[in-house]
């Protein structure tokens, strides 16, 4: 069985490269962008083991960014956790239930609250996001927003 990847998307540079870091930190490769417009070609060029996506970003928000997976054959089925610090949780949860989104966690959160809804989601996928036994993961990737994808 192979090393988890997950791929991060967040416009929030600070907060992106934390989260890099605790995934790598744990054992997965990870990917990441910096806008959802980059993360939608990432998702369709890695296809990733799971995807944590902000929801409000410039350029292309994290509700396309799902809409987009959701709606592709061979990344249809990749789990799917939103982060926001959207202040109304009721419709936050709402849309992101009816997008088909796996899991939802508030910002600010702690470490260990994002390690659990990546093991959550584990469990849902069979056991494909096990992080690999140790070493470093792979380089992440950035890039500016794009308009088109």
């Amino acid at each position: 069985m192979g090393t988890a990847t997950i791929l991060v998307i967040d416009d929030e540079t600070e907060l992106r490269e934390e989260v890099v870091d605790w995934l790598q930190f744990e054992g997965y490769d990870v990917y990441s962008a910096g806008d959802g417009a980059e993360g939608i070609r990432l998702a369709q060029e890695h296809r990733p083991d799971l995807i944590v996506s902000d929801i409000m970003m410039p350029c292309v928000d994290g509700y396309r960014v799902l809409s987009e997976v959701r709606t592709k054959p061979e990344t249809s089925k990749i789990p799917f956790i939103f982060v926001s610090a959207l202040a109304d949780l009721r419709e936050v949860r709402r849309t992101t239930s009816s997008l088909s989104a796996d899991d939802y966690i508030a910002k600010p959160f702690a470490r260990q609250e994002l390690l659990d809804a990546v093991r959550a989601q584990a469990g849902k996928a069979g056991g494909n996001l096990l992080p690999r036994s140790q070493g470093i993961g792979r380089p992440v990737v950035w890039q500016e927003c794009r308009a088109a994808f």
